[in-house]
């Protein structure tokens, strides 16, 4: 998976990011940048502080310094729904949500939720048919075309994590969050959806936090690693890869081993 050169502002960017709970530094003066088109890992052991960042940029959690820009906006006090609006989305879980509809109709509804038309869709079909359209297109660009008539609950754990993808995708992000997309999924089944996660736009930037240290070499343009809140260090494969604090407190037992 290849990432774009950054010739221009960050797609997103942190300065100084902060947030305690109690005595615990779960984030602790966070600066990262992402360029445009990127495909960046966040990895780490557990308790780092990785979904926390995620839950900050997202707006789930609110911060207690720093700042968090979209491109140039600051994004720092807007609602997670407004962020979304700006272009930054994250998946979330399907296996609970719209359990009686059709993948098709999932996405639509997404779709339609980004055009304002959510509540009447269903009840004047044929008036969306591009709506209809731009979902099927999107289910075919991560292989569940062919999956599109079953109901959600229906689908394969590995198809379910795609169906969240899709449904990130249909509010036209420009920045897409994945936290453990593969989280579940039979390992033979991951490589496969990160092969669709590497086929996305090159206009949209994905940040992922996966555990599974081969997927990451394989897909991540560079590599952040969290430790205690922090980040301890960002590079390319290559360089984490050889990096002695990093084999040390993330992959010291492999190494050892």
């Amino acid at each position: 998976m290849a990432a774009r050169d950054a010739v221009s502002e960050p797609a997103l960017s942190t300065r100084a990011l902060s947030k305690r709970f109690g005595s615990l530094a779960a984030a602790a003066d966070i600066e990262f940048a992402l360029p445009e088109g990127a495909r960046y890992a966040l990895v780490g052991p557990n308790g780092a502080g990785k979904t926390t960042l995620i839950n900050l940029i997202t707006g789930m959690l609110q911060p207690d310094g720093g700042a968090i820009f979209l491109g140039r906006d600051d994004i720092t006090a807007l609602r997670a729904e407004q962020r979304v609006s700006r272009g930054l989305a994250r998946t979330f879980q399907i296996n609970t949500l719209f359990p009686h509809l059709s993948v098709l109709e999932a996405v639509t509804l997404a779709v339609c939720e980004r055009r304002g038309h959510s509540r009447e869709w269903w009840r004047r079909l044929p008036a969306f048919r591009d709506a209809i359209d731009e979902a099927y297109e999107i289910l075919c660009s991560l292989m569940l075309g062919d999956h599109c008539r079953r109901l959600t609950r229906e689908l394969a754990y590995g198809q379910q994590r795609l169906l969240e993808i899709a449904l990130a995708l249909a509010t036209r992000p420009k920045v897409l969050l994945l936290d453990e997309p593969a989280a579940g999924v039979p390992q033979d089944e991951s490589a496969g959806l990160f092969s669709a996660i590497s086929g996305l736009s090159e206009q949209i930037s994905v940040l992922f936090i996966e555990h599974d240290m081969n997927i990451v070499f394989r897909f991540a343009a560079r590599i952040i690693v969290m430790v205690g809140g922090r980040i301890l260090v960002e590079g390319t494969p290559a360089e984490i890869a050889a990096d002695e604090r990093v084999r040390e407190v993330y992959l010291g037992r492999k190494a050892r081993g």
